[in-house]
C-alpha cells in the first residue's frame, strides 16, 4: 500500500478564510490547504505560536479582540472556539475532506495521539516518503505542525467533539480508550462505542491496548512512549514500511513540544514540562521522570478545564502523590466557563487525602507556585511542570527563580 500521489493543485481556485487560525488544529490545516494551492487568511484573538508558521508559509493573519469580517466571496472554516458566532464549515468538516483528498493515517484515542502521529510522520519523512503531516504539536524535527507531501498525510483526529467519526482514512489507530471529556461522554462506555463504530468503516486498523512496548531503546522516556512507538510501527507496517527500516530511525525521535521536554537545568535542577492533563497521562509523566533517576521529583500542575477537574480531581490526587513535592495552580478554564466550587483547591485536597505528609501547596497563581517550588528545589532534584493551559511559562520562572 502507497500514498496517492497528490499534485499541488488540489484546493486551487478556492479562497478560504479560517476563523481561529492560531490553534493547534486550524493552522495546520491552513498551512496544508495554502501548500494545496488554495488562496488562505485568517484570524485570532490573540498571537500564539502555531502562527509563526503560518506567516511563514505565507498566509496573512488578522490578530483583533472580535473576529473580522470574512472576506466577500471566501469559504470560512471556523474554529470549535468560535463554533456559533461565525457562520462558516466546521473543523471538523474541512478536515474530513482533506483526509478524502490524500491516503490518510489518522491517529486517534484519549492519550498519546500528538506523540504517535508525529512518530509516523517522522520515520516517514527520515526514510524517504515524503508525508504530508497535520499533528496537534510542534514537532521541531520535522520543522513545525504541518507539510504539505506527496506520501502519506498523517492525521491526529479528534474524539473530544466526535468529529474524529467522520474521518475516512485508509489507515487508523486508536492509542487507547480513556473517558477525558465529560462534556461529551456520560461513560468510558460511549467512548469505546465511538471508536468501535468508527474503526468499523476503515480498511486497516491499529488498535495500540492490543500492541506490547517496543523493546529497543527510544530517545523518549516512559512506558507510555513505548506503548506509542509500538502502535506508531504497526501503523507504519500496515502502510507498506518494513518494521525494521522504521525502527532503526524511530530510535531518533526526540518527541513534540510539551511533550517532557527539557526547559533547562540551573545549579544541578533539571526543569521539563509536560502537557499531561489527565490523570493517567499525569502518572505516566511522573513515571517517566522517575526513569531520569532523581534525588526527588518536584511539580506544579495546572487542571484544564472546569468540567474535567469536577470530575477527575480524586483521580488526579491519586496521581499527583507519586510527586515528592506538590503546587498546584488554579482552574485554566479554556473554552469552559467557571464553575461553583470547583478549584484547583479539589485537586489540592485530593493529594492530601492521598498521601498525607506530603510537602504540598495550593497556589492559585502561577507565580506562587513557581515560588513554592524554588524554594524548596535542591541539586539533583527534577521539577515538573503539568498541564494543558499555560503552565509552559512556569519552567523559565523557576530556572531563574533558582539560579
Amino acid at each position: 500500500m502507497s500514498g496517492r500521489p497528490l499534485t499541488e493543485q488540489a484546493l486551487k481556485g478556492r479562497k478560504l478564510w479560517f476563523v481561529g487560525i492560531g490553534g493547534a488544529g486550524l493552522s495546520s490545516y491552513a498551512v496544508l490547504a495554502h501548500a494545496w494551492g488554495a488562496e488562505v487568511g485568517g484570524w485570532d484573538r490573540v498571537r500564539t505560536p502555531y502562527l509563526a508558521g503560518v506567516e511563514a508559509a505565507g498566509i496573512g493573519v488578522v490578530i483583533a479582540p472580535a473576529p473580522s469580517p470574512v472576506p466577500a466571496g471566501w469559504e470560512a472554516v471556523v474554529s470549535s472556539a468560535y463554533a456559533g458566532q461565525v457562520a462558516g464549515r466546521s473543523r471538523a468538516e474541512f478536515l474530513a475532506e482533506l483526509v478524502s483528498l490524500q491516503d490518510a493515517i489518522v491517529v486517534a484515542g484519549a492519550h498519546g495521539k500528538t506523540t504517535t502521529a508525529s512518530m509516523i510522520a517522522f520515520c516517514l519523512d527520515r526514510l524517504g516518503l515524503d508525508p504530508s503531516f497535520l499533528i496537534g504539536g510542534e514537532v521541531p524535527q520535522l520543522g513545525g505542525n504541518a507539510r504539505a507531501g506527496t506520501g502519506w498525510l498523517v492525521v491526529e483526529g479528534d474524539e473530544s467533539d466526535r468529529t474524529v467519526a467522520a474521518l475516512r482514512p485508509k489507515i487508523a489507530v486508536v492509542t487507547n480508550v480513556d473517558l477525558d471529556h465529560h462534556t461529551t461522554f456520560g461513560s468510558r462506555h460511549e467512548v469505546e462505542r465511538l471508536f468501535d463504530d468508527w474503526l468499523a468503516q476503515i480498511p486497516h486498523v491499529v488498535r495500540g491496548e492490543d500492541s506490547e512496548p517496543v523493546d529497543f531503546e527510544l530517545a523518549v522516556t516512559g512506558e507510555h512512549n513505548r506503548r506509542n512507538a509500538a502502535a506508531a510501527l504497526a501503523a507504519l507496517e500496515l502502510a507498506g514500511v518494513a518494521r525494521s527500516a522504521a525502527a532503526s530511525v524511530l530510535a531518533g525521535y526526540l518527541g513534540a513540544t510539551r511533550r517532557f521536554q527539557l526547559v533547562g537545568e540551573r545549579r544541578g535542577i533539571q526543569v521539563y514540562d509536560e502537557y499531561a492533563h489527565h490523570p493517567t497521562e499525569v502518572r505516566a509523566a511522573l513515571a517517566a521522570a522517575r526513569e531520569r533517576d532523581p534525588r526527588r521529583v518536584l511539580t506544579l500542575f495546572q487542571p484544564h478545564l472546569y468540567s474535567r477537574t469536577r470530575h477527575l480531581a480524586r483521580e488526579f490526587g491519586l496521581a499527583l502523590a507519586d510527586a515528592d513535592v506538590v503546587a498546584v495552580v488554579d482552574v485554566y478554564g479554556a473554552r469552559e466557563e467557571p464553575l461553583a466550587g470547583v478549584t484547583g483547591k479539589l485537586v489540592v485536597d485530593a493529594v492530601a487525602e492521598a498521601r498525607p505528609g506530603l510537602p504540598l501547596a495550593w497556589t492559585p497563581k502561577l507565580a506562587d507556585g513557581v515560588a513554592f517550588l524554588a524554594r524548596r528545589a535542591r541539586p539533583g532534584d527534577l521539577v515538573l511542570t503539568l498541564g494543558a493551559g499555560d503552565v509552559e511559562r512556569a519552567g523559565p520562572l523557576l530556572l531563574e527563580a533558582v539560579g
